[in-house]
């Protein structure tokens, strides 16, 4: 296994070679704080996104998904807070004119870009919501936001949830989409993006019952972090103390995660109170309070709330560098992700032993399509020999490989449709059938 820190460098090395993740518009010298998934970037995050909507959503009754616009009228982020108070302390250099996060300067009196000391001026506040123009007018009553989180667009949704489908509480929004916040100094691969993507619920409770909520979603939320392999002894929780809450919480953990350049957060944990549907009432004069049917007009109250907010970027970047591993096989070393099966983007791939053997490769590629039928990620590869093949496979994660040989046609009557099965981690193969194949990869 690993005998040494896995880098950061090493990550994004892996990830642009393998087709993870590539540099945001890079052939115009890239543009800082965006990133673009390939290919096995996509199904990684797609088999993050279903393992969390089947955890958080799909396997519960008291939970109900949307998908709200990204574009919202102003006046729903003025009434949450964000249009007078999202903000960041920043400083610019005299010097070089480079901006940068106040509270990240390791040293005040030193710009980290030019390295001049004394050219930092005065830290000013920075809303880092992106603004942009709805309508053919171009005057500021055009302004909108790109929205700096999913939580806005399901708050303005509590009364249409209601009226729709009656529900009792508690009960949850759960939602899946794009954020954007216009960071002064991103930095650390995905980790701190201009555009990124969360998962998020806001999940609805009588007052008196929040405790109960916090500490049912603080365990769903550790189970979440198991289930796609991130080891419990670099996941950490963080009580945020009250100064450094956000404006709408009184209680607050941070899921922190030990990343190659450090300690930081990865998830959050939020108690949110009755802020949100109190505000968005007051500003757009709808009532927002709840009354469960049966109960008198005078038991309407405001609900409150309990918001698990993960980043999908984040969780990725915390997955890659959990599963990244080096160690020895066949005299070799070797590097590979150690993937959970239940997120790998390829879950097997199928090799025929050669590829200019016709009747080979027909078997291997009826193979693969059966595999495809049954739902099962597969990946056909005929490049190279068998050799390079696994150290490929091995290096985006593949649980297992199939390889179609002579035995399988028939050759040893013995071994007539079966398939050598090799699994990753151990690099160990084993002849089955077949037949045994979906089983065998829990399908």
């Amino acid at each position: 296994m690993s005998t040494k820190e896995t880098s950061l460098e090493e990550i994004v090395s892996l990830a642009k070679r393998r087709g993870f993740v590539y540099p945001g518009s890079e052939i115009y010298g890239g543009f800082a704080g965006t990133f673009d998934y390939g290919p096995l970037g996509v199904a990684l995050k797609n088999n993050v996104k279903n393992l969390w909507w089947k955890m958080f959503v799909t396997d519960r009754e008291d939970m109900y998904g949307v998908d709200a616009a990204i574009l919202m009228n102003p006046k729903a982020w003025e009434a949450s807070g964000h249009v007078s108070g999202f903000n960041d302390p920043m400083v610019e250099c005299k010097n070089c004119k480079g901006r940068f996060r106040a509270d990240h300067l390791e040293d005040a009196s030193v710009c980290p870009s030019c390295g001049k000391k004394g050219t930092l001026g005065e830290a000013r506040t920075f809303n880092m919501m992106f603004k942009t123009k709805a309508g053919a007018t171009d005057d500021e009553s055009a302004t909108v936001y790109l929205r700096p989180e999913t939580a806005g667009g399901m708050f303005v949704n509590f009364k249409n949830i209601i009226d729709s489908f009656h529900p009792k509480l508690p009960f949850g929004m759960a939602q899946i989409g794009k954020a954007f916040r216009n960071e002064i100094a991103p930095r650390d691969f995905v980790f701190r993006v201009r555009e990124f993507e969360q998962m998020e619920v806001e999940y609805f409770v009588r007052p008196a019952d929040w405790e109960k909520s916090f500490e049912e979603w603080q365990g769903t939320m550790h189970a979440f972090a198991e289930a796609i392999g991130l080891p419990k002894a670099a996941v950490h929780e963080l009580e945020v103390a009250d100064g450094d809450r956000a404006h709408y919480s009184k209680r607050t953990i941070d899921f922190e995660f030990d990343y190659p350049f450090g300690r930081k957060e990865l998830w959050g944990l939020a108690y949110r109170t009755d802020f949100d549907l109190k505000a968005h009432s007051e500003t757009s004069k709808v009532d927002l309070n709840y009354l469960e049917d049966g109960e008198k007009a005078e038991d309407r109250f405001t609900p409150h709330v309990i918001e698990p907010s993960l980043g999908v970027d984040r969780t990725v970047l915390a997955i890659l560098a959990s599963a990244y591993t080096v160690d020895e096989l066949g005299g070799e070393e070797r590097s590979y992700l150690k993937l959970s099966p239940s997120i790998a983007p390829v879950r097997v791939a199928v090799f025929p032993l050669l590829k200019n053997k016709p009747e080979l490769v027909a078997k291997a590629r009826e193979i693969y399509a059966a595999l495809k039928k049954a739902g099962i990620a597969a990946m056909f590869d005929d490049n190279g020999n068998i050799g390079k093949r696994y150290r490929r496979q091995d290096e985006i994660g593949t649980p297992h490989c199939v390889t179609i040989d002579f035995d399988t046609l028939g050759e040893n009557p013995e071994h007539k449709d079966t398939v050598t099965l090799r699994d990753r981690d151990t690099g160990e193969q084993e002849r089955i059938a077949i037949s045994e194949l979906l089983p065998k990869l829990g399908a």
